[in-house]
């Protein structure tokens, strides 16, 4: 094989690893095919999808189109099973993506590349202009975390927030 070929291949495989990456993510709430596995909940340095039935709280969160949260902080303790309850109050397509700094930002970075890129992952949510979505997750790391919504410059314009995971040693909690 031709060095000029191998290299027309490797850019090829290269070019759809990026498309297949890009668009990997299902739309928020696809119904899954049938017979399709469940996979496992990812732990992440910020927690772990949670079951509904261990939730203890929810948490009440508005987002709006003055690019805001509100509580834009909120505080949990560490092994908290929370249902974080989104209404969006805008007339803007609005997400919650929780994270460290690092993986918001590098995130936003990808969704400036990639704009329509379509993604569903158990530690985002998107809500439609005036609906309600949620979220289910267990805080099993103590730390402080990052929440933002990615849609197309909306972080860029500060629409982000924190969660404070106090040590479980610590008790006691407010929202």
């Amino acid at each position: 094989m031709k060095k000029t070929q191998l290299k027309s291949i490797v850019a090829g495989l290269a070019l759809a690893a990026l498309a297949s990456a890009s668009f990997a993510h299902e739309a928020h709430n696809k119904p899954r095919p049938k017979g399709a596995a469940e996979l496992a909940p990812e732990q992440k340095p910020w927690g772990i999808a949670g079951k509904s039935s261990a939730v203890k709280r929810t948490i009440d969160i508005a987002m709006a189109d003055d690019m805001s949260f509100k509580p834009s902080v909120i505080e949990v303790r560490e092994g908290d099973t929370v249902r974080l309850r989104l209404k969006n109050r805008g007339k803007e397509l609005h997400e919650l993506v929780l994270g460290t700094t690092a993986e918001i930002e590098a995130h936003a970075a990808m969704m400036k590349k990639f704009p329509d890129m379509e993604h569903d992952d158990p530690w985002m949510v998107h809500v439609p202009a005036g609906k309600t979505g949620s979220m289910v997750w267990t805080f099993n790391r103590a730390g402080d975390f990052d929440f933002a919504c990615l849609v197309k410059d909306h972080y860029e314009l500060g629409m982000a927030g924190r969660v404070r995971v106090l040590p479980a040693a610590m008790g006691g909690h407010k929202s």
